[in-house]
C-alpha cells in the first residue's frame, strides 16, 4: 500500500514520528507521499524525506489556505525549489472556500500558476478542493486535453463530480478515512467508479478512519481504507492493494 497524502512531518508527530513510520511499515505501507503546505512546512517535510529517502517522497506547492497577501513571495520559493531538484508532484494546491473567501482571487491566480508549472515540469498535481468544486473546475477547463495529470485529494463528491473529474483522463480520486464514515455516502458513489481510478491516502493527522475516528490519524491506518474499498468492490484486500498501489506508482512515478 502507498499512502499518497500524509503530513506526518507536522508537529503532531514530533513525539513519536519514528514509531509512526515503523507502524506504517509493519502495516504493509511501502511508500508515503508528503504534500507541502507553504515555506514554513517545507524544512520539516524535506528533513523527513532525507531521513527516509526510499520511503518518504516530497511534493512541493502552496496550499490554498496559505494563500495570503504575501502569496507572490511564497510562489517564488516554490518556483525556486522546482529549479533545484525533482519532486514527485506539485501539491497540495487548489481552492479552499470553507474557512475564508477573502483571498479567492489570489487563490485562483496561485492555482493557475502552479498548474502551469506542473505542465512545464511534467509533474502530477495534488489538488485540494473544499467548498470549491465549481471554481476548481472553471480553472481546469482551459487545460482540458492537455497533459495535465494528478489526484483530487480527499474526494467526497457526487457521481456527477467524479465523472467530470475523470473525463479529463489524467486524474485519480484520492480516497481516505472518510469512506469509512457511516453517513458520508461515499461508498455508494464509489460503487460506480472503476477501482483503476482510485488511490489510497490518509491525510494524516486528519480524517482518521473507523475504528479510530476522533484520534490522530497516521499512515498505518490506510489499511482500513483499503479494507473498506475491498468491501465496496467485493474484492480481497490484496487485490485492492495491488491495483491502488499500481495506480499510485503510475501517477507519481516513484
Amino acid at each position: 500500500m502507498i499512502d499518497t497524502h500524509s503530513h506526518i512531518y507536522s508537529e503532531e508527530f514530533d513525539a513519536d514520528r519514528a514509531e509512526v513510520i515503523q507502524r506504517a511499515k509493519d502495516a504493509g505501507i511501502t511508500q508515503i507521499i508528503l504534500p507541502n503546505i507553504d515555506s514554513e512546512s517545507m524544512p520539516r517535510m524535506l528533513a523527513l524525506e532525507a531521513e527516509y529517502p526510499d520511503f518518504c517522497h516530497a511534493a512541493i506547492g502552496l496550499h490554498p489556505t496559505s494563500v495570503k497577501s504575501d502569496y507572490e513571495s511564497e510562489l517564488k520559493i516554490v518556483e525556486s525549489e522546482l529549479g533545484k531538484r525533482k519532486y514527485v508532484a506539485i501539491g497540495e494546491i487548489g481552492i479552499d472556500l470553507y474557512w475564508d473567501k477573502t483571498f479567492l482571487k489570489e487563490q485562483i491566480k496561485v492555482f493557475q500558476k502552479q498548474l502551469s508549472w506542473a505542465l512545464k515540469y511534467d509533474f502530477p498535481v495534488i489538488i485540494h478542493v473544499r467548498n470549491s468544486f465549481k471554481e476548481t473546475m472553471e480553472v481546469l477547463e482551459p487545460l482540458k486535453g492537455s497533459e495535465l495529470k494528478g489526484v483530487f485529494h480527499s474526494f467526497t463528491g457526487s457521481q456527477n463530480e467524479a465523472n467530470e473529474i475523470l473525463s479529463y483522463g489524467g486524474f485519480k480520486l484520492g480516497i481516505n478515512g472518510i469512506v469509512t464514515f457511516k453517513n458520508s455516502g461515499l461508498s455508494e458513489t464509489l460503487k460506480s467508479i472503476d477501482l483503476e481510478n482510485i488511490i489510497l491516502e490518509t491525510d494524516s493527522p486528519y480524517l482518521t478512519p473507523a475504528p479510530y475516528r476522533g484520534k490522530r490519524n497516521e499512515s498505518a491506518y490506510v489499511q482500513y481504507v483499503c479494507e473498506k474499498l475491498a468491501d465496496i468492490y467485493n474484492l480481497n484486500v490484496s487485490k485492492v492493494d495491488e491495483i491502488t498501489t499500481q495506480n499510485a506508482l503510475d501517477l507519481f512515478e516513484i
